[in-house]
């Protein structure tokens, strides 16, 4: 039997307790969805129930119904002494999938739960509609299309842009890519074996740990990467301006001090959050030394999938053609509105900081009134509060809070090292509107939480 984690089993169970009716049931529900598609195949054996109880913020008994179900449905086996598992006929081939709350609350369906779990701006801009017109009269009339590099102009525009940072950059140092993910993705495969070691910051962004356990590394995780001895990994990774999820940045020392004590191991720089500094000074140039990963996602809008590697022309040249097996390049149009905004990207950024500024400060205002006591520092930056619950389990909460109608991200899921569990990461990306609404339904299940009882109230059908 091979055994399944209970905050991996908690992860893949998603908004498991969103909808109405009995909690078993729903239970009984998700985990008959997961055993139908293969995601917990025959001879898993789950979680105890008082472990999954604990994880899951309900009562054993609650656990021990939904398992009864589909115990009774020929699903599970249970055995006392033995424990529960899936049951050969219950189950089709194994399938790898993400666990990670962030991810999975992306997957999910539109059901009423407000999503502050992911981080984003909440609706494409104007500018971005005007970029697309401008574009659209842009479109050549003898080009293929396929562009596996990037279109010609945009990695010419993101190239200029460098070089006004300070960093000398050519166009075949820049690999345009579907999002700031692919571009990680590919930088990935490129660079690691399996059992690999990678060096990486903690907490960090949960999206390049699911790469790296799908590319079979080994995640070795420290609090200050500038401090800590780097050793010979194969990769370093860092997000050094405005940290997912904490906020915190390296000054230009600290990443001169990393590229040091790196000593030829690649660096690999996610600049993606780096635009996004609250006193709207001039942008921090990257590291010419690193391999740079950056997108528009968080400054213009996520559905505009334009991302970018800066590197060597040798690297760039390996991970075009890693890119041209799985999509030929990205969209032409998507590419030359993109163009568009790099042209005027000092306006595009300044009004994104000044709307994220004003969110931020409405956060942390209802923060403070409402839930005093929750600890948490402002932000300088980025998109993200890293808040504390003081002595609580912030997965047990979030699952509170997830049958109060907001769906939060808890820190462990972000934290290699097993720590975090006391935090929670809070975006300041949505509408004041939307903050007001999460905030609200995030007091209800806080005092819910507090008074120790996991009763399922009925979820508010406002939907943001």
């Amino acid at each position: 039997m091979r055994p399944i984690g209970v905050d991996d089993l908690a992860g893949r169970l998603g908004r498991w307790s969103a909808g109405r009716g009995s909690l078993y049931l729903l239970l009984a529900a998700r985990l008959r969805e997961l055993v139908d598609e293969g995601l917990l195949p025959a001879g898993t054996l789950l979680p105890p129930d008082r472990a999954l109880a604990a994880a899951l913020a309900v009562g054993r008994t609650t656990v021990v119904a939904a398992y009864d179900v589909l115990r009774q449905e020929g699903r599970l086996t249970r055995r006392r002494g033995s424990g529960t598992w899936v049951s050969a006929g219950g189950a089709a081939a194994a399938r790898a999938e993400t666990a990670n709350p962030m991810f999975v609350n992306l997957l999910e369906p539109e059901d009423g739960v407000l999503q502050f779990a992911c981080a984003g701006p909440a609706s494409p801009p104007p500018r971005l509609v005007a970029a697309y017109q401008r574009a659209m009269a842009r479109l050549p009339a003898d080009d293929l299309g396929y562009h596996p590099l990037g279109h010609p102009r945009l990695r010419a525009a993101l190239a200029a842009r460098y070089r006004a940072l300070g960093v000398p950059t050519t166009p075949d140092q820049v690999l345009v890519t579907t999002g700031g993910q692919q571009a990680l993705a590919l930088v990935v495969r490129a660079l690691l074996r399996p059992g690999d070691e990678v060096l990486v910051e903690a907490p960090t962004y949960p999206g390049v740990l699911d790469l790296l356990r799908e590319a079979a590394a080994v995640v070795r995780a420290e609090r200050d990467l500038t401090a800590a001895p780097v050793g010979r990994p194969a990769l370093v990774y860092a997000m050094p301006s405005f940290r997912n999820p904490t906020g915190t940045s390296m000054s230009a020392l600290e990443r001169q001090r990393l590229v040091r004590v790196a000593g030829g191991v690649p660096l690999l720089f996610d600049e993606v959050l780096s635009d996004l500094d609250f006193d709207a000074g001039p942008p921090r140039p990257p590291e010419a030394a690193a391999i740079t990963v950056a997108s528009l996602s968080k400054v213009v809008w996520g559905g505009l999938r334009v991302g970018w590697v800066r590197a060597d022309a040798a690297l760039i040249a390996r991970l075009a053609r890693f890119k041209a097996v799985h999509d030929l390049g990205g969209a032409v149009l998507d590419q030359l509105a993109a163009a568009e905004l790099v042209a005027d990207y000092a306006d595009v950024r300044a009004e994104r900081v000044a709307a994220l500024r004003a969110q931020h400060d409405h956060l942390c205002a209802r923060l403070r009134r409402d839930l005093p006591e929750w600890e948490f520092a402002p932000a300088a930056g980025g998109q993200t509060l890293w808040v504390r619950l003081p002595g609580v389990d912030a997965a047990s909460y979030a699952q509170v809070a997830l049958r109060h109608g907001v769906a939060v991200l808890p820190g462990g899921s972000l934290d290699p090292t097993g720590g975090s569990g006391d935090r929670l990461r809070l975006p300041f990306s949505a509408a004041v509107e939307v903050v007001d609404a999460a905030v609200d339904r995030m007091v209800a299940a806080w005092r819910r939480f507090s008074a120790g009882t996991t009763a399922s109230p009925v979820v508010p059908s406002l939907v943001v």
